[in-house]
């Protein structure tokens, strides 16, 4: 019962403490929600090889023959087993015994675990120093692990003074496999730890870096969990390619996004005392350049949906899921931490609400490095962005030396390899195709057409036709028909028939994976186009691969350029200024490939690049670095409209330098971290990227796009108000 001689509570203090609880109440239910998700999502991080391949293959596009011919090899052979060579070597002439010790070997693969039934004899050189044997790898086994017992077994069964290569296509993707094999541990400690420390540097602060590690790691543990479970669904195919990708992007970005929300936090802090209104205004001031930000780059790598290769147009959407839940959880896990903690997340250096001092900063601060540079840019803003964009064009001019039409499947993985080295042996010994034949699929009414064909390449050392009642599986043709086999008198064995068709295989007189074997394919293409046959292998594959890459980066590039020059027109409510970012990004982009290519061929000596190099680092290039042009002029613009244009950009300048150079070098530590996994390709793009976002950071937004828009004026803005109203 109420007491009448009390007075009633105020309605302003109930309305108060309302308010009190649910500040408290939605930050902690939305880090619970977030907690839940990366709870279901961390326990994944081992898991992702379960959905995930990286069979070529699998990613080429459906009309492609060497795609049509994987497709149909399983109904001529009845198998999914992935075709290992033992090599064995010796800088002699191998005896009868030692002979005998390496047949007795390869007669018992079969029973190391994971090795199929059907292992081919053992086949000596003419030269009598080297033996291979066909040793095909069961398709679901580990492969990795598979060939590893099989080469301890083999060495041991061997006399001494013998040599043991396991290579082939099993051999080459064991390697693939160890090579992505540090992508859950090596390469996610290696980020964490670089960015930890930067931002230890940045902030000087203990609790605010793993409050913000927290948010990046909580965001790739949910985004894991949603692009899992699609892979496992098979809406969605997954590599380790796209895993490492993923996961450097989503630590990335939300490690920026986080940096720009606690820069302006810590701005908001010292004009306002509650720190639930210094959020409020900083969250509001941040969610429209995030949000651009992230679209922008959502937009990029969606683009990537338009490619034929599926290695590339599948990384658009599971990237683009990432970044998605890299924006949430700066734009809700963050917010909802810095509420908690408030002033304290800044520890020992915590802003103090100080109004006065900056009403007397006028916004600006008049020291420091950015403050110098504003004035410099201020001075001589003309000879700066001419000097900074000739510097760019010299730089630039070394793309011509970029070599992006692929690389040899023996050079994908770097440092030692079993598997090259194998190849390398073979190809001393035995033509260098052996193993990997090119297959061609033709009606058996041409058979010996099409035989005929392979027999006058000079590419081709030897045909034989698929023949289930022979007894290696095989019949040799020659231009005199299908051999017999046997003893003499028998007859030839008959062609295995599918659908009317038969296959035939060609040994290959160069290594599969060389230019040469890959002019082979395309000239027996050509002279075989007459009769309806399709030609498929490994070396097909990789021809297939690379020209569906250099169609794609041709297609896509400019596809990207537009859909982002048009966000940034709707965003900043201007023409010219999104044309003059697009053009610093771009100049941008090839400064950083044609350093890249100057260090790939002088420093590092890299045999060339795959296609997708140039397109990939593009994406992420061009998008992620209009990202920080997006942070400053979307600064610029809202300074712009309270103190005229020059002004505003020498305020945007000096306001978001600070944060905006800390974001650059988060994201090239996070994806210079890639270049831990010993796989070229992202070796290679780990450079190109790291280094063209330091070159974005400090030269392109710090120099070249504030001196340009400086000397420019408000014409900039054209054709918006701020154009025909606003201030120079």
């Amino acid at each position: 019962m109420s007491r009448p001689d009390l007075p009633p509570t105020p309605p302003t203090r109930e309305r108060s403490r309302r308010h009190s609880w649910v500040r408290v109440l939605i930050p902690v239910a939305l880090i619970l929600v977030w907690l839940v998700g990366a709870s279901l999502g961390g326990p994944l991080f081992g898991k992702v090889d379960e959905v995930s391949s990286n069979d070529q293959t699998t990613y080429l596009p459906e009309s492609a023959d060497a795609t049509k011919v994987q497709a149909l090899l399983g109904e001529f052979n009845d198998s999914d087993a992935i075709p290992a060579i033992a090599v064995f070597t010796s800088d002699e002439e191998l005896t009868s015994s030692e002979l005998d010790a390496i047949s007795d070997a390869v007669a018992g693969a079969p029973e190391v675990e994971g090795v199929a039934d059907d292992v081919s004899p053992a086949l000596p050189s003419e030269d009598g120093r080297a033996v291979q044997a066909f040793i095909p790898i069961d398709g679901d086994a580990e492969l990795a692990d598979a060939i590893a017992t099989l080469g301890d077994e083999l060495r041991s069964a061997v006399p001494d003074g013998v040599t043991v290569y396991i290579t082939g296509p099993a051999g080459f993707s064991a390697d693939l496999v160890a090579g992505f094999a540090g992508i859950d541990g090596l390469l996610l400690g290696v980020a964490l730890l670089a960015v930890l420390v930067i931002l230890v540097l940045v902030y000087r602060s203990f609790l605010l870096p793993l409050v913000v590690l927290s948010t990046s790691l909580f965001a790739l543990c949910v985004a894991l969990l949603v692009v899992w479970w699609l892979a496992k669904f098979e809406v969605l195919l997954l590599s380790g390619q796209t895993q490492g990708i993923l996961f450097i992007l989503v630590i990335g970005a939300a490690t920026d996004y986080a940096l720009l929300l606690v820069a302006r936090f810590r701005e908001e802090l010292r004009i306002a005392q509650d720190k639930g209104t210094a959020l409020m205004a900083a969250w509001k001031g941040s969610v429209e350049p995030i949000v651009a930000s992230g679209g922008t780059v959502i937009a990029g790598l969606l683009c990537l949906l338009l490619s034929d290769l599926k290695s590339n147009s599948t990384l658009g959407p599971v990237a683009a899921i990432g970044i998605v839940f890299a924006m949430l959880s700066a734009l809700t896990l963050l917010p909802s931490l810095l509420l908690l903690f408030g002033r304290a997340v800044f520890w020992p250096r915590r802003p103090h609400f100080e109004p006065e001092v900056v009403a007397a900063e006028h916004g600006m601060r008049s020291t420091g490095l950015w403050a110098r540079l504003a004035g410099l840019i201020k001075r001589r803003p003309r000879v700066i962005w001419i000097l900074t964009t000739i510097v760019l064009l010299v730089g630039a001019a070394g793309i011509t030396q970029l070599r992006a039409d692929g690389v040899p499947q023996s050079d994908l993985v770097l440092g030692a390899s079993e598997a090259r080295d194998g190849q390398v042996a073979l190809g001393e010994h035995f033509p260098g195709g052996s193993g990997s034949p090119v297959y061609v699929i033709v009606d058996e009414d041409r058979l010996q057409d099409a035989a005929d064909v392979l027999l006058a390449n000079d590419g081709v050392d030897g045909v034989a036709v698929t023949a289930a009642d022979s007894p290696s599986g095989t019949a040799p043709v020659t231009e005199d028909g299908i051999g017999a086999v046997g003893a003499p008198g028998t007859p030839a064995p008959e062609p295995t028939t599918v659908d009317g068709d038969v296959l035939l295989q060609g040994t290959l007189t160069d290594a599969a994976d060389s230019e040469e074997a890959a002019s082979t394919v395309r000239e027996l293409r050509g002279e075989l186009d007459g009769i309806d046959a399709l030609v498929g292998g490994v070396t097909a594959t990789s021809v297939d691969t690379n020209d569906a890459s250099i169609h794609d980066r041709n297609l896509i590039i400019p596809v990207i350029l537009l859909v982002i020059m048009l966000i940034l027109m709707l965003l900043l409510r201007s023409i010219l200024a999104p044309v003059l970012l697009i053009l610093t990004t771009v100049l941008s982009f090839g400064t950083a490939m044609g350093v890249a290519a100057l260090v790939f061929n002088g420093v590092f000596a890299f045999t060339g690049a795959d296609p997708a190099v140039p397109l990939f680092g593009f994406v992420f290039l061009v998008a992620l670095g209009i990202d920080y042009n997006i942070f400053l002029m979307t600064r610029v613009r809202e300074e712009s409209k309270a103190h005229g244009t020059r002004e505003g950009i020498l305020r945007g300048l000096s306001i978001t330098g600070g944060v905006i150079t800390s974001a650059g070098l988060v994201l090239a530590a996070t994806f210079a971290a890639l270049s831990v996994i010993p796989i070229l390709f992202l070796v290679q793009l780990a450079f190109i990227v790291a280094f063209g976002v330091l070159l974005d950071t400090f030269v392109v937004r710090s120099l070249l796009v504030p001196a340009l828009t400086y000397d420019i004026g408000k014409a900039i803005w054209w054709p918006s108000k701020l154009w025909w109203r606003g201030e120079e």
